[in-house]
C-alpha cells in the first residue's frame, strides 16, 4: 500500500493506482487503520443543514483546493469519493475540469448514491452527475435502477451494515454462502453473552436497565440532541429499574471532550466507548433494553442488533421549513424507508421535545407489541438489502473463478472493489479500441 499524505489511502492493486476520499468518520477510522493519512480532519467538512453551513462556506471551498492540488500532484487511475456530495461533487467537478477530457483523466466513482429521491424533482439532478461521475456504488437496492434511467452508470453493491452481520456474526453464519434464511437467522445465545460480557466489563449490575443513547457523529448536532436525550431519560428515571446510560462516542476530539463535560452532571451511571469500535457497540446494543438515536446509520446499526429504538432529530428552523417544503417521502429512517411502514418511532423537528420523546420510549421499553414489531421486522430488512447484491456476487463469482477471493464476492465491501477495479479495466479496454 502506498500512502500519500493527503486525505486518502492509495492502493496499488493490478498495477493500477486508485485514490480515495473518505467522508464518513467510521469509515476513516477503519482506512486509519490501514495506513491512512489526512490532509485534514474530516470533521472539518462533516456539516448537515442550510444555515448551519453558511459559516463554514471558505473553510471547505479552501479544502476542496487543497484535495484537488493533492489528487493533480499524484495523478490516479480512479478516484473514489465516500459520500458527503456537497464535498466530493465539487471536487470531482472541478478534476474533470483540470483534466479536460483527456484520455489519460482518472476514472470517477461515487460510493453512497446521494438520496435525490427522497427530494421533489430530485432525480432529475441525477443526468447531470453523468457529467463528472462515471460510475455510482449504490447501498439501497432500488437506487442503482433509478441512476441507470436518468443515464448515470450504477450498480447495488449492498449496504456496509451486511458486512458489519458478516463480520460480528450477529446475523448467523457468514453472508457468503448463499442460504439466506441460514445467514439471517438470529443466534440469540451469543447475543446475550455479547451482552452480558459488556455488562460485566464495564460494572453494570445484571439486573440495570441500561439505554443506549446515539445522539450522532458531528459536534452540531451532538450539541443539538446529547442535552435533549439526557432530559428525555430523567423523565423515566422513577420508572427504570438501577438504570445505567451507555454513549458511542464519534472519534473527535471536540466531540468526545463535549459529551465527557456534560456526562459529569447526569445523576446516573454513563459508560463512554469508543464508536469507532463495531465490538464494543455491538455489545453496548445486546445489553441495552433500548435506545435513543439521532437520525443516521446508526438505526440500521440498531435493527441489525434487534435492539427497538426511537429516532429523533431537530434542525435549525429554516432548514427544517425547506425539509418540509421538498421532501416527497413519510420517514427519514432508513428502516422505515425499505419496508414502507413506521416500524421504528420518529419524532422529529419542532415535535423533537423530552417529553414527547420519553413518552414514545416508555412505549418502545414497556409495550411487547411495540418491542416485537421492530425486532421482527430486522430480517426482513436485511433480505431486502441482501438479495440483490447475491446476482452481483454470482457474476464476480464466476469471473474470479477459482480465485482466493471468489468465497468473499457476496461481500458489500468486496462487491464495491471488484466494481471499481472492473469497471476501470472495461473503460480502458474502450480507449485502447
Amino acid at each position: 500500500m502506498h500512502i500519500l499524505p493527503a486525505q486518502m489511502p492509495l492502493v496499488d492493486v493490478c498495477s493500477q493506482e486508485f485514490l480515495c476520499v473518505p467522508s464518513v468518520w467510521m469509515q476513516r477510522e477503519l482506512m486509519c487503520k490501514e495506513g491512512l493519512q489526512s490532509l485534514f480532519p474530516m470533521e472539518e467538512i462533516a456539516i448537515m443543514g442550510l444555515w448551519e453551513l453558511l459559516p463554514h462556506i471558505y473553510n471547505v471551498k479552501r479544502k476542496i483546493k487543497d484535495t484537488l492540488d493533492a489528487a493533480i500532484l499524484f495523478r490516479p487511475h480512479a478516484v473514489v469519493t465516500v459520500d458527503s456530495k456537497g464535498f466530493s461533487f465539487r471536487l470531482l467537478q472541478q478534476l474533470k475540469c483540470r483534466y479536460n477530457q483527456k484520455v489519460d483523466s482518472p476514472l470517477h466513482v461515487h460510493y453512497v448514491a446521494p438520496s435525490f429521491w427522497a427530494w421533489k424533482g430530485g432525480e432529475s439532478r441525477l443526468s447531470k452527475l453523468h457529467n463528472f461521475v462515471d460510475h455510482m456504488l449504490c447501498i439501497l437496492p432500488f437506487e442503482d435502477e433509478i441512476c441507470r434511467l436518468h443515464g448515470l452508470p450504477a450498480t447495488y453493491v449492498g449496504h456496509p451494515l451486511l458486512d458489519d452481520a458478516a463480520g460480528l456474526n450477529v446475523a448467523g453464519t457468514s453472508l457468503q454462502h448463499k442460504n439466506v434464511d441460514s445467514e439471517l437467522s438470529p443466534d440469540m445465545s451469543m447475543r446475550q453473552r455479547s451482552g452480558e460480557a459488556f455488562s460485566l466489563e464495564h460494572g453494570l449490575s445484571s439486573d440495570a436497565t441500561i439505554l443506549t443513547m446515539l445522539p450522532g457523529s458531528r459536534m452540531q448536532e451532538v450539541a443539538r440532541m446529547l442535552p435533549i436525550f439526557f432530559r428525555t431519560v430523567q423523565h423515566l428515571s422513577h420508572t427504570l429499574n438501577d438504570l445505567s446510560l451507555v454513549i458511542p462516542v464519534a472519534p473527535h476530539r471536540d466531540v468526545r471532550t463535549y459529551v465527557e463535560n456534560v456526562v459529569r452532571s447526569v445523576p446516573f451511571p454513563v459508560v463512554l466507548i469508543p464508536g469507532g469500535s463495531l465490538e464494543k457497540r455491538y455489545g453496548a446494543f445486546n445489553a441495552s433494553k433500548a435506545a435513543l438515536c439521532t437520525s443516521g446509520t446508526a438505526v440500521m446499526e440498531l435493527m441489525l442488533a434487534k435492539l427497538p429504538c426511537v429516532v429523533a432529530y431537530q434542525a435549525h428552523f429554516l432548514t427544517e421549513c425547506f425539509i418540509h417544503l421538498r421532501k416527497k417521502i413519510n420517514f427519514i429512517s432508513l428502516p422505515n424507508i425499505l419496508l414502507d411502514s413506521p416500524i421504528v418511532p420518529e419524532i422529529l423537528f419542532r415535535a423533537c421535545t423530552d417529553k414527547n420523546l420519553a413518552a414514545k420510549l416508555s412505549e418502545v421499553i414497556f409495550n411487547d407489541e411495540v418491542r416485537q414489531l421492530q425486532v421482527g421486522s430486522a430480517e426482513r430488512m436485511l433480505q431486502v438489502l441482501y438479495e440483490p447484491i447475491k446476482r452481483q456476487g454470482n457474476l464476480f463469482a464466476e469471473e474470479l473463478g477459482d480465485s482466493g477471493l471468489s468465497s468473499d464476492v457476496y461481500s458489500p465491501s468486496t462487491i464495491a472493489a471488484l466494481t471499481v477495479l472492473y469497471t476501470d479495466k472495461h473503460r480502458r479496454m474502450v480507449h485502447r479500441n
